[in-house]
């Protein structure tokens, strides 16, 4: 069974610990003119699907682990579909437009990578072994747990207004979701690797007794941040999308800073503006530093290249030239959104509107418009 993407020489030598022979069979390759909407980075596996993902993990997990038991990732698969489409119990689905359904299976297709280029680059007594590696392929795909609704919550409009502690929302449904499981004993560590996707925490105070753990957490943050920023309609997603999620959640709307009485982002093209500011002096650091660098496992599944980061350089470098010619008009992209409902943006469009409004901000013209016409 071919693994999605993967194109793997015999002989790994990537880093300088990278020195396992092993052989793995090859997928396709496609050029980046060629991806879809909906498509992973290397164009092989469709993001919005979860039986293609769950495949596609499958296919990873057993090259990692020959003859281990899939039974509890497929049942994982299985809830996270409940839990975001409004079929598990006391929740509403997700109705969040940026974090939406394709983003965490994106993201956990990128988890699962991430966790085979390490397990192939370390000797077995250094990797991490089989119940780590589900432990986090199941907090990657419940790290955005947060943003569901409970049925409880009907003052709440949207998911989004969970922005500002959404990741604590989520290790406390990991918390009850392990146990469940029959995976209790790994509760208290995916509460804690959960906040490597967040805010909440500074990362140096997520307390971890075993390095592990530790390292399962910097490959779960940085395939959040992978994922999200190799999509191919980055760009638009944040303009259209990301900005309206902001303005629920009250963030948009506030003090850029201490010193700063402006409002932190006058649109969502204007979140767009400091989009390379936000990756040179953020997120290039967690990757770099904070998660050590994790990012590079993703090379040895890939000859010793990194599609994910390839992809980022070239929407920042695009985006560099949208910001310096103001042809935001060239952003065209409408992709789908993966959401409970099909009117998700429109809605989410309208609600944007009212909060500006009240506001008394700008922005509730011609770009919340294009909510509305967006797919749903």
């Amino acid at each position: 069974m071919p693994l999605y993407g993967l194109n793997l020489p015999s002989t790994i030598a990537l880093l300088p610990h990278m020195n396992v022979t092993r052989k793995f069979l090859p997928g396709s390759r496609s050029t980046a003119q060629d991806r879809r909407n909906i498509y992973d980075v290397t164009n092989t596996v469709n993001v919005g699907s979860v039986a293609a993902v769950r495949d596609a993990v499958r296919d990873l997990f057993m090259e990692s682990y020959p003859g281990a038991d899939f039974d509890v990732l497929w049942l994982a698969f299985h809830d996270f579909e409940r839990l975001f489409t409004g079929n598990y119990q006391n929740y509403t689905g997700c109705d969040t437009v940026y974090h939406d359904i394709q983003h965490t299976l994106d993201m956990t297709l990128a988890m699962a990578r991430l966790l085979c280029g390490y397990e192939c680059s370390y000797e077995q007594e250094d990797r991490l072994g089989h119940e780590r590696a589900v432990m986090g392929l199941i907090a990657a795909l419940f790290h955005d747990a947060g943003y569901i609704r409970r049925a409880d919550e009907a003052g709440t409009a949207n998911g989004a207004e969970f922005t500002p502690w959404h990741v604590s929302r989520s290790a406390k449904f990991l918390s009850e979701y392990f146990p469940g499981i029959g995976m209790g004993n790994m509760a208290s560590v995916a509460m804690e690797i959960v906040h490597f996707t967040g805010y909440e925490l500074n990362l140096d105070e997520i307390e971890l007794e075993n390095p592990k753990d530790s390292v399962v957490g910097h490959l779960l943050g940085t395939a959040d941040l992978l994922a999200q920023m190799a999509d191919r309609c980055y760009l638009e997603k944040c303009r259209d999308r990301l900005y309206s999620e902001f303005v629920l959640a009250g963030i948009a709307t506030e003090p850029a800073s201490e010193n700063d009485t402006s409002i932190r982002y006058q649109s969502g093209e204007d979140l767009l503006k400091q989009t390379p500011t936000f990756y040179q002096e953020s997120a290039l650091t967690r990757l770099e530093s904070s998660f050590n660098r994790a990012y590079r496992y993703i090379e040895a599944l890939y000859e010793g290249q990194n599609p994910y980061m390839d992809t980022i350089n070239k929407n920042l470098a695009y985006l560099q030239q949208i910001i310096e010619s103001q042809a935001w008009h060239a952003l065209r992209r409408q992709p789908p959104c993966f959401t409970v409902k099909t009117d998700t943006l429109e809605t989410v469009g309208s609600l944007v509107g009212q909060y500006l409004a009240r506001e008394g901000e700008p922005g509730t013209g011609d770009r919340h418009a294009r909510h509305r016409s967006c797919p749903g």
